[in-house]
C-alpha cells in the first residue's frame, strides 16, 4: 500500500517510495536500542516493544491517511519500522532455541510464516481499501492494529530464554565484522534483500502505468510474498543438503532470470514469473546468508553480530526502496532491473571466493 499511497499523497512523485524507504530506515535504527534491551532484558522485553511500536504505527499511518496528508504518513514509517526491524531477530531467537545441527530449519520456519501474510495480506487490502469511504485504506489501517495485539498475547503465554549472563564479549564489533564469514553473509543478505526490494517497490507504479488495477498489482505482489516465503517450509533442509554457500548462489542467479524477464513484454504473466523467480531467489539468498551468519559466532558474540547485520542489511533496503521510485521516475522500469545485476554477479564472486577459503582452511 505504502508505495500507492505515497503516489497519491506526495506533490513530488519521485518521493512515491519515500515512507517505505522511512520504514526500512527505522528498521536500521532500531538495531542499537533493540540490542541494548534484549541484552539486559531478554529477547520477550523486546519483542514486545516491537508489537508496540507498530501498534503506534497503524494509528499514525490512519491519521495520515483520513488528513491526506503525506508528512504524517512518513511518521507512521517510523514505529513501524522499529516494529519491522524488531521483528527481524525473531529468526535469530529461534535459532538460539533450536539444536545446533536445525538452526538453518530454525531460521526458515520462521520466516516461512510469510505465507500466512502473503495470503491474507493482499485480500485484506482489497476488501478493506474502502471499507471506510472517508479515506481510502482508512479501514485497512485501523484494522492492523489486530496482528500486534495478537503478537502481545501470544508473547504472554510463550517461554523465551531470559536475558544472558552480562559478560564481555571476547571479541570487538571490529574484529567481529572483520571476520570473513560476517562480511560474505552480509553481502550476501543485504544483495538479496536490496535486489528484490528495489524491483518489488517498483512494480506496482510500472503496473499501474501499464493499464492495470490495483487488484492486479496486489495480486501480483501476492504471488510474490508466496514465492517469497512458502519455500521456508523446506529452505532449512535444502541449506542442510547443499550447503549455505551454493543455495546462495542459486538464489543470485534466480534474481538474475528476473530482471531478464522483467524486460519483457508487460503482460500479467510476464510480471508474475518475473516476481516469482524475485521471491525465490530472495528465499534462497537470505535465508542461507542468516543461517551462516548465525553458525560463525560463540554465544557471547550473536547478539553483536546479528544487529550489526540488520543495521547494514535494512540500511541498505531503506536507500533502495528511496533510490527504486527515483530510478523509476528519471529512467524507467528497465534501469530498475538493469541496477540489480551488478550487485548479484559481486556477491556471486564472494560467495565463490569464501567457499573455495572454507575449503582451504577445512583441508589446512
Amino acid at each position: 500500500m505504502s508505495v500507492l499511497i505515497g503516489h497519491a499523497l506526495a506533490g513530488d512523485k519521485r518521493l512515491a517510495t519515500l515512507p517505505y524507504a522511512i520504514q526500512m530506515l527505522s528498521s536500521m535504527l532500531a538495531a542499537l536500542p533493540a540490542g541494548y534491551i534484549f541484552s539486559r532484558f531478554g529477547r520477550k522485553a523486546g519483542f514486545r516493544a516491537g508489537a508496540v511500536a507498530s501498534l503506534v504505527a497503524a494509528l499514525v499511518f490512519a491519521d495520515g491517511v483520513w488528513r491526506h496528508s503525506f508528512l504524517i504518513y512518513c511518521l507512521g514509517s517510523v514505529p513501524m519500522g522499529v516494529g519491522t526491524g524488531i521483528g527481524q531477530q525473531y529468526r535469530f531467537a529461534a535459532a538460539e532455541v533450536a539444536a545446533k545441527d536445525a538452526h538453518a530449519r530454525a531460521i526458515a520456519l520462521v520466516m516461512a510464516g510469510g505465507v500466512v501474510a502473503a495470503l491474507i495480506g493482499p485480500e485484506i487490502v482489497i476488501n478493506t481499501k474502502l471499507l471506510l469511504p472517508q479515506a481510502m485504506f482508512l479501514g485497512t489501517y485501523l484494522l492492523l492494529l489486530l496482528p500486534p495485539l495478537f503478537v502481545l498475547w501470544v508473547l504472554a503465554v510463550v517461554d523465551l530464554p531470559p536475558a544472558p549472563p552480562r559478560t564481555a564479549s571476547p571479541a570487538s564489533l571490529g574484529a567481529i565484522v572483520a571476520r570473513p564469514i560476517f562480511v560474505t553473509a552480509v553481502i550476501a543478505g543485504l544483495v538479496a534483500y536490496g535486489s528484490m526490494n528495489i524491483v518489488m517497490a517498483a512494480v506496482p507504479l510500472q503496473m499501474q502505468f501499464c493499464g492495470f488495477t490495483v487488484a492486479a498489482s496486489v495480486h501480483i505482489i501476492q504471488l510474490h510474498a508466496i514465492a517469497m516465503y512458502a519455500p521456508g517450509f523446506y529452505t532449512g533442509r535444502v541449506i542442510q543438503r547443499l550447503g549455505h554457500h551454493l543455495c546462495i548462489l542459486m538464489g543470485g542467479l534466480l534474481t538474475i532470470a528476473c530482471a531478464a524477464l522483467a524486460l519483457a513484454s508487460p503482460t500479467f504473466p510476464h510480471f508474475a514469473i518475473a516476481l516469482i523467480l524475485l521471491g525465490l531467489g530472495w528465499n534462497l539468498m537470505f535465508t542461507s546468508a542468516s543461517a551462516l551468519l548465525a553458525t560463525g559466532f560463540a554465544a557471547g558474540e550473536r547478539v553483536r553480530a546479528q544487529l550489526a547485520n540488520d543495521v547494514v542489511v535494512f540500511g541498505t533496503v531503506a536507500m533502495t526502496s528511496l533510490s527504486s521510485g527515483a530510478l523509476f521516475a528519471g529512467l524507467g522500469w528497465g534501469a530498475i532491473n538493469a541496477a540489480v545485476v551488478p550487485p548479484v554477479l559481486a556477491a556471486i564472486a564472494l560467495v565463490l571466493w569464501h567457499r573455495a577459503r572454507v575449503r582451504r582452511v577445512a583441508l589446512a
